[in-house]
């Protein structure tokens, strides 16, 4: 979409005042009656009680990911799975595939499910491309909050895959390199998009905040250089985001992942909460302290925005950690293919095993005679389309059990 990404942040910079360009501003917020609000290390209602998030990611659905469709060895990112899928069925039955396919991930039923389990929030990981002009990504966001909103859902949104790349992995579904840290014109349309956003919902009160970005630098060392980037970026987006939104939280994750909170200074905004995410540690305080004095030392809530992952009795263990030590949880993630670690997983469908076995060829035109000649039959490949189609929605899902009962949710 280069075109229209083009005259997206031509036409966003103009609307950015001098105050939003700037990267150091004071940001000092009154949040109203009816949205929930930062006091101290605290989150609270608008019935004036103290909120403790338990939640879940609605991953794979504005940004699939290859592990979820059971692709190891193969497509990873995004823009590798579209690839794959346009090879598989052409361009324009995959572009009509995925209109169908985000229409079904993720519906009415699929929130009522999560509330009447037990939890009270969901994180919505987002992809940048579906916020400019042609893309949908209002139209399902509009819908998902009008949900939330009825079953008495918390919503976070998360910028999970930013312009340019936050982290050069996969998720992020970036060129192999975070590209966001050397670009202006990147972190242009990146500030835009977020202003866009908080402008359309400054007045939904079912939003928490606004996750800036996704486990933003990896931690390979050749990319720590831009940790020192990072925290100046957060402002820039804030400043923006607060020119026409004093409602919703800033959310800021560390750096390495959203491990590390040494990239902080003292909190430049009054209504901004911060996050940590982790994965496949020994479950002990240690593994936690770090973050919880920066709670103590700095008086602000924080909040594990994903973890999981794993055997169910290290998430029972984790998240009793977390519930010991006062700390709101979301956990990732809630739908994927097959494996038991979520909240209900997809069924594989007939054939499918042939479409993984030719995910793990080695990809690219230079390669085409082999693959064409390796392809699954068009019977089979379609088949196996429709039917994942079908084994998305909620309905059709397979609840798990052992997972709900780790995070103490019921089952029905």
């Amino acid at each position: 979409m280069p075109c229209s990404r083009r005259q997206f942040i031509n036409a966003g910079i103009a609307g950015l005042s001098g105050s939003a360009l700037l990267a150091g501003r004071q940001s000092q917020t009154q949040t109203p009656a009816g949205f929930v609000k930062v006091s101290g290390k605290d989150l609270i209602a608008p019935t004036g009680e103290k909120l403790r998030l338990r939640g879940i990611n609605l991953g794979n659905w504005f940004e699939p990911e290859g592990y979820m469709f059971l692709f190891e060895g193969g497509p990873q990112s995004p823009r590798e799975i579209e690839a794959f899928f346009d090879e598989l069925i052409g361009p324009a039955a995959a572009a009509q595939f995925w209109k169908e396919y985000r229409r079904r991930y993720i519906t009415k039923s699929d929130i009522e499910w999560i509330e009447r389990s037990g939890l009270n929030s969901v994180r919505i990981p987002l992809h940048y491309k579906f916020f400019l002009p042609d893309g949908d990504g209002f139209e399902m966001l509009d819908a998902a909050l009008e949900w939330c909103r009825v079953s008495g859902i918390w919503v976070v949104l998360d910028m999970h895959c930013a312009p340019g790349g936050q982290t050069g992995a996969n998720i992020d579904d970036s060129w192999g390199y975070p590209w966001l840290y050397e670009s202006g014109q990147e972190q242009d349309l990146l500030c835009q998009i977020w202003k866009q956003i908080a402008q359309r919902y400054r007045n939904e009160p079912a939003i928490i905040g606004y996750d800036l970005l996704n486990e933003p630098i990896p931690h390979f060392p050749q990319l720590q250089k831009y940790n020192v980037d990072l925290e100046p970026l957060y402002r820039r987006i804030t400043a923006g985001i607060r020119e026409v939104d004093s409602n919703h939280a800033v959310i800021l994750e560390g750096a390495q992942w959203a491990t590390n909170f040494t990239v902080f200074g003292p909190p430049f905004d009054s209504n901004a909460i911060y996050q940590f995410h982790k994965y496949w540690m020994k479950v002990e305080p240690a593994a936690i302290g770090a973050y919880v004095n920066f709670r103590d030392r700095y008086n602000v809530p924080i909040w594990l925005g994903e973890s999981g992952e794993n055997t169910d009795e290290w998430i029972r263990d984790f998240a009793g950690l977390l519930n010991q030590n006062d700390i709101g949880w979301c956990f990732w993630p809630y739908k994927k293919m097959e494996k038991p670690s979520c909240m209900t997983s997809v069924v594989k469908p007939t054939y499918w095993d042939e479409i993984t076995a030719f995910a793990k060829l080695p990809s690219g035109t230079g390669n085409a005679e082999k693959r064409i000649a390796s392809r699954p039959s068009m019977e089979h490949v379609k088949a196996a389309f429709a039917e994942l189609l079908d084994n998305i929605r909620w309905e059709n899902c397979r609840v798990n059990a052992g997972y709900l009962q780790a995070l103490g949710l019921k089952g029905s």
